[in-house]
């Protein structure tokens, strides 16, 4: 109720048809209010989606400092939960985490004006590189392009090193770690890196500790457990349906939305493990070459906002239909998809679930089971591809230290390596 607006008239004077102007005035100012919501939070991410560079963990920061210290939306430990329970979902956790704090502060509407904002802006640049990396011709343009296929290694590079020290902590992930490398070179295509995810899984519930640490605050958000259900229902029924409706009508948009859609649905551990996905679901499939993905993924890290806009630029290139716009917002709004139907999903029943240690012991073992794929893409293509010269080793390993020893910005490094490979291929 507005304030000030109660004990201006005694309720049991106030007659029938007064009560029903009142009351519509007060649900008009409910919607003004709510409206106010949704503009608030797509300002407040559009600002973060302009500026969040460094990756999903660097996000996360933003997001602290800007919705919980500065604005106050939520508390600092509903937030931990928040990004907890994101980080146990597969998906783009700072996505996930946008598209939740949107949510609870304006509805459905600010969820996806939260995920709206933060994710145009570098979508935008990704597709406005896609169009002019055609005209990247010549000496100077090859060895831009092989210049930031040079920022994937180093990149690429420093995302395995975090990852491991965070969820390789001991032997019995590095084993598992260890394990899923070995599998995902054996079996190369993306039949084998879920196999690994899965039996990462299920090495972690056989070997991880089991704790039952309940002592977080239960998160509330206005989603119903019926709402919850229909997007788990949802998301099953596209991660199954997708491949057998793209073998019985082989359009290139349902082949398209069933490779998007698999690599955002079976993403663990950040949004670098989605580059071993997309890479099987499209260069192995001749729909992108290796060197258009890479000098792509090279020119994401320029780029702030989130790492899965990647797909829109890889949207933009593919051969056959749909591409450029439309191929490019197919493949944005299917790779995001899955994990908005996850989050969407487990919110009203989290609480019930958090009691269930077993459930964080799978997820141990996955998210080690994803240092070993992402070690294997480190290798091939990323590696492969793009190191050809010890020359090429020597630019890659200066970048490494700028970024990981100096702590440059990942901008910056880019521009380095972007520069070196003009130099080269000049001199």
């Amino acid at each position: 109720m507005p304030r000030g607006y109660a004990g201006a008239i005694e309720p049991a004077s106030l007659p029938v048809l007064d009560l029903g102007v009142n009351l519509s005035r007060m649900a008009d100012a409910g919607e003004v209010r709510r409206k106010g919501w949704v503009s608030e939070v797509f300002a407040a991410f559009l600002k973060l989606g302009l500026t969040s560079f460094g990756g999903p963990i660097a996000h996360l920061g933003y997001f602290r400092d800007e919705l919980v210290k500065r604005r106050g939306w939520l508390s600092d430990d509903a937030y931990a939960e928040l990004v907890a329970l994101c980080q146990f979902l597969p998906g783009p956790a700072s996505s996930q985490v946008g598209f939740a704090l949107g949510l609870q502060r304006a509805g459905a509407l600010g969820g996806l004006a939260a995920w709206t904002a933060f994710t145009l802006p570098s979508a935008f640049l990704l597709v406005l590189f896609a169009y002019l990396a055609d005209s990247l011709q010549g000496e100077v343009g090859q060895g831009l392009v092989h210049g930031l296929k040079l920022v994937a290694v180093v990149i690429v590079a420093q995302a395995l090193l975090g990852m491991a020290h965070a969820l390789c902590p001991d032997r019995k992930r590095a084993a598992i770690a260890l394990a899923a490398l070995a599998l995902v070179t054996l079996l190369t295509s993306a039949f084998g890196q879920v196999l690994a995810i899965l039996a990462g899984a299920a090495a972690g519930m056989t070997l991880m500790a089991r704790t039952d640490d309940t002592t977080a605050p239960a998160l509330a958000f206005p989603v119903s457990r019926r709402v919850g259900f229909a997007a788990l229902v949802l998301f099953a029924l596209l991660l199954f349906g997708l491949p057998l409706l793209n073998g019985i009508a082989g359009t290139g948009a349902m082949e398209h939305a069933d490779i998007f859609y698999r690599a955002g649905a079976l993403v663990f551990g950040g949004g670098h493990v989605v580059l071993p996905l997309l890479q099987a679901g499209t260069v192995e499939q001749g729909l992108v070459s290796s060197d258009v993905f890479l000098a792509g993924y090279g020119a994401a890290q320029a780029v702030p906002g989130p790492l899965f806009t990647f797909a829109a630029y890889l949207g933009a290139v593919m051969q056959g239909a749909p591409s450029g716009v439309a191929g490019a917002a197919l493949a944005l709004v299917f790779i995001f998809l899955p994990g908005i139907l996850l989050l969407v999903g487990v919110l009203p029943f989290w609480a019930a679930i958090r009691k269930f240690p077993l459930a964080a012991s799978a997820i141990k073992g996955a998210n080690a089971a994803v240092v070993g794929i992402l070690a294997a893409a480190l290798y091939h293509p990323v590696f492969t591809t793009g190191v050809l010269s010890p020359l090429d080793f020597a630019v890659a390993a200066t970048a490494f230290m700028l970024l990981v020893l100096w702590k440059l910005p990942p901008w910056m490094v880019v521009v380095f390596c972007a520069l070196s490979g003009v130099l080269m291929a000049a001199v």
